[in-house]
């Protein structure tokens, strides 16, 4: 089949999501002006640079976390795992402005080192990050989508050293979860390794993690 979005699918559920996936979870934490926290997650997530290391999370409408971070100049992410997705699922819901997810779902939070908003204490990887662009997104004929990317330049780096193995960080241990399309959600439970033509050379994808039975 072929469609144009302008025209609709015709299907009864929308394919776009399930198409590009799977997708990191952006579980963003930030604080609003009178300092109070808010924790949700994104699944319009993802790195956009390297050096400086940048992140970026998308925000259909004004959501809290997007308009705390415009207004604060920082957010947090914390990384989403299987041990912790209730409490990540939690946090989704739609809390009064103010009112904080770390209370309401019942996730303790930690202090950050170099922002102001905390990261989920249980989380084995966050990531602090100060915000370099905030921008509204428009369409091909310029007009306003109610669509907000939210860019921040990553500061600080929290990582549990449980999940590293030989210098690396292991996704298998720390039970990294992503979004997929409609409610479908994946977890990473092995990995395979190959070179690029621009390393050197090149071999058969080969299995680096599988965990145990």
């Amino acid at each position: 089949m072929f469609y144009e979005p302008r025209n609709g699918h015709g299907l009864p559920w929308d394919p776009f999501k399930a198409i590009v996936a799977p997708r990191p979870i952006g579980w963003i934490s930030t604080i609003d002006a009178a300092g109070r926290a808010n924790l949700a997650p994104y699944s319009y997530f993802a790195i956009v640079h390297n050096a400086p290391p940048m992140v970026a999370f998308g925000s259909e409408g004004l959501k809290h976390s997007a308009a705390n971070a415009r207004a604060t100049g920082e957010f947090v992410f914390s990384l989403a795992t299987r041990d912790l997705f209730e409490a990540m699922n939690a946090s989704s819901g739609n809390q009064p402005a103010g009112e904080s997810e770390f209370e309401t779902a019942g996730i303790e939070a930690a202090p950050s080192w170099m922002v102001r908003p905390p990261r989920v204490a249980a989380s084995p990887a966050a990531l602090e990050c100060r915000v370099v662009h905030a921008l509204e997104l428009h369409d091909g004929e310029g007009r306003p989508s109610n669509g907000f990317l939210t860019i921040g330049q990553v500061v600080g780096v929290h990582i549990d050293e449980r999940c590293l193995r030989e210098g690396r960080f292991d996704m298998v241990e720390a039970g990294t979860i992503a979004r997929c399309g409609y409610r479908d959600y994946a977890q990473v439970t092995e990995l395979f390794e190959a070179l690029r033509p621009t390393d050197g050379g090149a071999f058969p994808p080969v299995l680096v993690r599988r965990p145990p039975p």
